[in-house]
């Protein structure tokens, strides 16, 4: 019995110890993650050129012979694309520099033509910004959170062309070769790849409030490389690796998180972490190994020669090549503005604030409905947030695919004034997503979908339903709460889901307690 009652208090231990080594592998391993941006800036031509940037054009059509490196050209500075890195800079809290200027960086790919980038590596337009955002992904995390991240530096740089291949043969494509960007470094105040995508996401909608940028990721106006490091708990930070050229939201979500796991498992079996250039593979979701970067490149980064510096007026400083303080004054409202505002005025909570500035064109459906109608605002958000998204996923449509979005607003007032139920105003929305170009109101009258409110329509309603249910009445009646759920059931089936549910719960349940 000792012995019985002794193994069973080791087993016990045993268990206890597993779980908590399980728990403390768990919170071993700290994850650090950097971003780096590449932003095509809104610009009709390039940074040092007259060419066209418009994306999807014929092979090679938009090159200037800069572009394209012929011998005597020289660099033009694009005012426009100046004002749209001052703007940028400003709005992301960043230090402009009165004075910035120019780098070669030399590197050899045959989509370079000139066999270096101009770029502002040394003495950048701006630095010391910082961003705030929220971070909260609906079944990620169960509250949202503030996040603040530093800027390091913003500069303009140009891209470089795209080179094609396949199995016989290499061609460059140099269209894109001197799109102006913008670059920004973000310093690693990140941990995980949900925190990442949230950066990215007030990114994105910040830039498209300014149009700096359009931030169209599938044409690749906006790219996002990641670094990221694991480290135990007061130890210093381990080898980063750098996950380049992510091309979508959710991606670097995914690539960070993946890169975090690989790390982690490479380090419980006791393998080094390596210092290297990976991509990632949207399809497999993982991370591939590109190059290594034990070796560090040396870039022979040197002044560019053909660019004097470059003067930014700020405050008593009238000359420069433009005006900060006119470009600050520009500055519309921004995203945290805008959910502040959200909340304020229209009494809607954090979560739904932010998933409404998240998606511009729902959240312009939202300003539409409440600003001319009244109605209540967090009703309209509830909807939009769950009903129109569910449809829109379904349909695996976007939100700016809508072709009626006052047909919207006419649901969720015939909704309001309790003329249609819940359920009528799901089948409303799909009649709409499904092309139908009558109104909700024309809609409803076709095919008789107005609620019964009629008191005495109900009664019959509920009348009826008590009667035919009998062994429902009697589990009811014997404290069966769940009865009550299948009468209530069987009401909304009678009247084809037309019923006034609310009016019907207290009517049917006054019929029960009174028989």
């Amino acid at each position: 019995m000792v012995l019985e009652n002794s193994y069973k208090s080791l087993t016990k231990f045993r268990i206890l110890y597993r779980r908590l080594s399980q728990v403390s592998n768990k919170v071993k391993w700290e994850s650090v993650v950097g971003l780096e941006v590449h932003a095509q800036i809104n610009s009709e031509s390039k940074l040092f050129s007259r060419a066209s940037t418009k994306f999807s054009s014929p092979v090679n059509t938009n090159v200037a012979l800069f572009d394209c490196s012929i011998p005597g050209t020289l660099p033009i500075l694009n005012k426009r694309c100046v004002e749209a890195g001052v703007l940028t800079a400003l709005t992301l809290n960043c230090r402009i520099n009165p004075v910035s200027h120019f780098d070669r960086k030399h590197y050899f790919y045959a989509d370079l033509p000139m066999g270096y980038q101009i770029t502002q590596q040394r003495a950048p337009l701006a630095n010391d910004g910082y961003l705030e955002f929220q971070v909260f992904t609906p079944g990620f995390h169960k509250t949202p959170y503030t996040k603040k991240v530093k800027i390091k530096q913003l500069q303009l740089e140009q891209d470089s062309g795209k080179s094609l291949h396949d199995e016989n043969r290499s061609l460059v494509d140099l269209n894109r070769a001197g799109v102006p960007l913008m670059e920004l470094v973000f310093d690693p105040d990140l941990k995980d790849g949900e925190e990442a995508a949230a950066l990215v996401k007030e990114l994105v909608s910040i830039l498209q409030r300014i149009n700096t940028c359009s931030c169209k990721m599938e044409e690749g106006a906006l790219r996002v490389d990641a670094n990221i490091s694991i480290h135990k708990a007061s130890e210093p930070l381990g080898i980063r690796t750098e996950i380049k050229n992510i091309g979508s939201v959710r991606g670097v979500a995914g690539a960070v998180a993946y890169e975090i796991k690989r790390q982690i498992k490479l380090k419980e079996a006791g393998k080094p972490v390596l210092n290297e250039t990976r991509a990632w593979d949207a399809v497999t979701k993982s991370t591939v190994a590109m190059r290594d970067k034990e070796v560090q490149q040396d870039y022979r980064y040197m002044p560019e020669t053909n660019l004097p510096p470059l003067h930014i007026a700020i405050g008593p400083i009238t000359v420069g090549c433009v005006n900060a303080d006119k470009l600050k004054a520009s500055i519309p409202e921004l995203p945290e503005q805008t959910r502040r505002r959200l909340r304020d005025d229209k009494g809607l909570t954090l979560e739904q604030s932010i998933i409404l500035v998240n998606d511009a064109p729902l959240l312009k459906i939202f300003e539409e409905i409440v600003n001319s109608r009244k109605i209540n605002c967090k009703m309209v958000a509830n909807f939009l947030i769950n009903e129109v998204n569910t449809l829109l996923n379904k349909n695996e449509m976007e939100s700016d695919d809508i072709e009626h979005p006052q047909y919207i607003g006419d649901i969720l007032e015939l909704l309001e004034k309790e003329e249609i139920n819940r359920n009528t105003a799901k089948v409303l929305l799909e009649e709409i997503f499904s092309g139908n170009q009558k109104s909700p109101s024309e809609i409803v009258n076709e095919k008789k979908l107005f609620q019964i409110n009629d008191d005495d329509e109900l009664k019959k309603l509920c009348e009826d339903v008590i009667k035919e249910l009998e062994k429902a009445v009697r589990d009811y009646k014997s404290g069966k709460t769940k009865a009550f759920k299948a009468l209530l059931g069987a009401v909304v089936s009678k009247s084809n889901n037309r019923a006034n549910m609310r009016k019907c719960a207290g009517i049917l349940k006054d019929m029960l307690d009174n028989k």
